[in-house]
């Protein structure tokens, strides 16, 4: 649980979350935004931008008899198999606005294979960590450019381009508009005159479900694909450069311009059947589609708008993302082949829009 007043962001990470214990095969991993007493948040008075769970292997104090200053010390964080390079992506689930529309069920007899004991180095012990990104747009001036993150719509400290890092580990341009690195924790968004508001605590409440490992369950793998991932390559060395955001340029008032398309060519090294694939969008957009190498469609995803009040269908809001469960063998991923991401936007200024697309493979059918 966390505190968030009108117009704040809470960037918050939670480490050593609840999460099923011993060799486990989990079928799914569903979260949303509640407030203290457990009712569900609508976007518009606090939007989650983003959570993600994330896997480490924490040294087992307990085993090796110390008491650590930092028990997070010596960590070693797990990513999932899809290509973004370090830190970038590295979440096996999570979602933002659209959480409660999307599924993320698979189906059976497939699952994602956790806590394998041979997996863990001796001496570690495997946990889970939650990150999450929610803004109050409570009482804003701007509410839908809060949800974006634009920094003109935030109070920044006076030297906030000097101090802040961006993705690439150097100082942020000051030509960049907005996106996550303008929604710090506690930051402002700027309220209208006079507005006043209590503070309140809110909670992501996740549900996962799971079944014990055994022979009869078939792993599948997890994979994030960026639609800003600019491939190159270091002769044989295939390198990877996600930026897990991109803006949208204005349009100039243009009413019949075209989408705004995303595009990355990423190899994978190593592939297998589609059993399942979605995707994490922001408002605006129209669609993400992911092809072959041969320029066939594995999937398309496509959003689902809010039209109403109530948490889950929030006005104006993508309040879900369409899922694909393809005919177990039908799409087959070669190992080496190169997908193409391709996301598609409305056209007109918008900042921190992302392209995430996610697949599930496995290597065997039942």
């Amino acid at each position: 649980m966390f505190e968030i007043g009108p117009g704040k962001v809470a960037a918050k990470t939670f480490f050593d979350v609840e999460f099923p214990k011993g060799h486990v095969g989990i079928k799914s991993f569903d979260a949303e935004l509640v407030d203290e007493e457990g009712n569900s948040v609508p976007l518009y008075e606090a939007y989650l931008h983003h959570w993600f769970a994330i896997k480490y292997h924490a040294k087992d104090w307990n085993m090796l008899k110390i008491v650590p200053k930092n028990p997070l010390e010596g960590a070693i964080y797990i990513r999932n198999e899809g290509t973004c390079n370090s830190y970038i992506l590295p979440a096996y689930w999570g979602l933002g606005g659209e959480s409660r529309g999307t599924k993320s069920n698979i189906p059976d007899p497939y699952a994602v294979e956790q806590g394998n004991p041979s997996y863990v180095p001796i001496g570690y012990e495997e946990k889970w960590l939650l990150n999450l990104m929610v803004i109050d747009t409570r009482g804003t001036k701007h509410r839908k450019h809060c949800t974006e993150c634009r920094c003109n719509r935030f109070n920044l400290p006076k030297n906030f381009y000097n101090v802040t890092l961006g993705i690439d580990g150097k100082p942020l341009s000051s030509n960049y508009k907005g996106g996550i690195f303008c929604c710090q924790d506690n930051l402002q968004c700027k309220l209208k005159k006079d507005f006043e508001a209590p503070t309140r605590k809110l909670a992501l409440r996740y549900k996962i479900t799971w079944v014990d490992w055994s022979q009869q369950q078939i792993p599948v793998r997890f994979y994030i694909l960026d639609s800003t991932d600019r491939v190159r390559k270091n002769g044989s060395q295939i390198i990877h450069d996600c930026q897990s955001e991109f803006t949208i340029p204005p349009n100039n008032g243009k009413k019949h311009s075209h989408p705004h398309i995303e595009k990355a060519n990423i190899p994978i090294e190593k592939g297998g059947y589609l059993i399942y694939g979605t995707s994490h969008m922001h408002t605006g957009v129209i669609n993400a589609t992911l092809y072959g190498q041969d320029g066939r469609i594995l999937y398309t995803s496509k959003p689902t708008y809010g039209d109403g009040k109530e948490p889950g269908n929030e006005k104006g809001y993508v309040v879900g993302m369409s899922g694909s469960y393809p005919k177990p063998g039908s799409i087959k991923i070669k190992d080496g082949e190169t997908l193409t991401v391709e996301t598609r936007y409305k056209s007109g200024f918008l900042t921190g829009a992302m392209g995430h697309m996610y697949i599930y493979l496995t290597d065997r059918l039942a």
